[in-house]
């Protein structure tokens, strides 16, 4: 009985990992943190569909986005270098309290993205 738990719990473990694997590896992902308010950075992987930048958790069960980002009325507020070769944005407006983080090129092609949008989306870009 104690060997079967502890089998199921190892290999429900293993799936977990795989799916961050998968997630961090997939086409199109770009690898990022997320943070809420003042909480602290979460790891995940971002993806962007339909005029929106899907974030999703690097460690969990659910393959759906826990957040949705879209790009109309996306005011970059502020822009910092944080810990090693990250760089963060936070936002304002709809947004504000939201805060990403990621790599120089992850955040190069971010802000193409946004200054893309189609001419009748508001943008500001800081």
């Amino acid at each position: 009985m104690v060997a079967t738990v502890v089998f199921l719990i190892l290999l429900l473990a293993a799936l977990i990992v795989l799916r961050g694997v998968v997630l961090a590896r997939s086409r199109g992902s770009v690898p990022c943190r997320l943070r809420v308010g003042e909480g602290g950075w979460q790891s995940g992987v971002a993806r962007y569909a339909d005029g929106e930048l899907h974030w999703i958790p690097l460690l969990g069960v659910r393959l759906r986005p826990r957040h949705a980002i879209a790009r109309r009325g996306l005011v970059v507020s502020a822009r910092r270098a944080v810990e090693g070769d990250f760089y963060a944005v936070d936002f304002s407006g709809t947004t504000s309290g939201l805060s990403l983080a990621m790599s120089a090129d992850a955040l190069t092609g971010f802000l193409a993205w946004l200054e893309s949008a189609p001419p009748s989306a508001y943008l500001d870009v800081a």
